[in-house]
């Protein structure tokens, strides 16, 4: 059985980049760069780590592929032609690191309310504390470390004032709050169990350590997996190559999606994610990212007389499909919106519950309320999905939107405005960094957010237009 095994996303994070083929870095004329230029990008320090790898498998991973270096880190090239279709590795399972190798004490210690994310963070930290005894060593130290990683969670005040007006920014808040919580609950099972393991700074240790979790692993069947080798591929958005995982063969495995030339860098697709999920998950982002999404939140008046009413029936009404729910914390009052490609189209990017959302905070009499929970009853029990039949009514929850989306504009657009006045003198490379990040992260969420106030603009036209 073939199962799909998306990277990790539930508070992941990413140390991987979108990276040009090895035959554009070498080769100026247009022509296929030799074997001695392929060559020339091997990664001296990991010359060994295949061979170890295999021994563990007790298997081949791989014929076609060698590990290199390019501007941005490690990855993996072709060593020799590689045709669309071919198996490209395959990694065991037993190659493969998962929470079930935490001490049994450890183990049963932990209990549910640590996610897989902190326990496989808890076995690292054991592993690294371990040290040359470890059999993981070689993988282990191959490992990014804290100054090359660059997800939110690391970024001082400062850094995360550029993304203030990003959802971004409350969400980083929330993650560190839940890396803390499980940390607490890791740090009582050391104490009992391996109180040596929490000297030094451990919160510290803990965080780095869930953050490679959450940058490396995969879901599979089990749970989640470091897959050694495979996490070495970066990501290209426009991949059709993904890793799966075969529970008959016990073995996860990466087919190519097109053909590779000896020299270029193979490329797989993490998923279809926004820089949002990009910077926060992973650690970095993309300058054009066509995944871009926008999180809102929107509330119910505090003074509005039907306030409770109306939150009565948004709890009893509220049926969030799965398509919905991102990264973020989805409830009610929150919404994703995605580009809209065409302001004339049918606003496709603008979900209908940020539309249904509206259509509720207009109502201004209990009946109103009534006849809506009445329609949602009689149809699929959602509510205020249908358009207003007054065409006025339709008009003002749509202004409601647009006026919400403007502001958010006006926000994105005096936080890049700010970005780019600031004078920076003596940059540290890590801040360079991390302010192109928020700039991709900034303008892309900016293009959503206007596409969607055109299709707004546009729609509100074609509706009553108030005097």
């Amino acid at each position: 059985m073939l199962l799909c095994i998306p990277t990790v996303k539930l508070f992941g994070f990413q140390q991987r980049r979108t990276i040009r083929s090895l035959a554009k870095r070498f080769n100026f004329n247009g022509q296929s760069p030799t074997e001695s230029q392929a060559q020339a990008s091997l990664d001296k320090e990991c010359i060994d780590f295949l061979p170890w790898l295999e021994k563990i498998a007790g298997s081949k991973i791989t014929n076609t592929l060698s590990i290199g270096k390019s501007v941005h880190g490690r990855a993996l090239f072709a060593s020799k032609v590689i045709h669309a279709g071919d198996c490209i590795l395959k990694v065991p399972f037993n190659a493969q690191i998962t929470p079930d190798e935490l001490p049994p004490d450890i183990r049963v210690s932990l209990t549910d309310e640590v996610g897989n994310i902190g326990k496989l963070a808890a076995l690292l930290m054991i592993e690294k504390k371990t040290g040359q005894n470890s059999r993981w060593v070689p993988y282990i130290s191959r490992l990014p470390q804290p100054t090359e990683m660059h997800s939110t969670i690391f970024w001082d005040e400062h850094e995360l004032n550029m993304i203030r007006c990003s959802a971004v920014h409350k969400e980083t808040v929330k993650q560190k709050v839940w890396i803390e919580k499980e940390f607490s609950l890791v740090a009582q099972a050391f104490t009992q169990h391996l109180p040596n393991v929490i000297e030094g700074p451990a919160l510290e240790n803990f965080m780095y350590a869930y953050a490679l979790v959450g940058s490396r692993a995969w879901e599979t069947s089990k749970g989640i997996s470091l897959i050694p080798f495979a996490d070495f591929m970066n990501h290209n958005g426009l991949s059709a190559s993904i890793v799966l995982s075969d529970e008959d063969k016990q073995l996860s495995e990466v087919t190519a999606d097109r053909n590779y030339n000896l020299g270029d860098e193979v490329l797989i697709r993490y998923g279809e994610f926004s820089n949002a999920t990009l910077m926060l998950d992973f650690g970095f982002t993309l300058p054009y990212n066509i995944h871009d999404e926008v999180q809102i939140h929107m509330d119910v008046p505090n003074d509005d007389p039907l306030r409770h009413m109306k939150l009565g029936l948004l709890q009893s009404h509220y049926t969030r499909s799965v398509k919905d729910i991102s990264i973020f914390h989805s409830s009610c009052d929150t919404f994703t919106i995605k580009e809209v490609k065409s302001s004339k189209g049918k606003g496709k990017g603008l979900p209908q519950s940020l539309r249904a959302f509206a259509r509720l905070l207009c109502c201004t009499s209990s009946q109103e309320l009534n006849d809506l929970s009445k329609e949602a009853e009689q149809n699929d029990g959602r509510l205020a999905r249908l358009p207003f039949k007054d065409e006025r009514r339709e008009f003002e929850a749509h202004k409601v939107i647009l006026s919400h989306i403007n502001r958010l504009i006006e926000d994105h657009s005096a936080c890049i405005k700010e970005m780019e006045e600031s004078k920076c003198y003596f940059v540290s490379q890590r801040f360079a960094v991390r302010r192109q990040m928020a700039r991709d992260l900034l303008f892309g969420e900016l293009r959503v957010l206007k596409s969607a106030a055109e299709w707004l603009n546009y729609y509100c036209t074609t509706l009553y237009s108030a005097p």
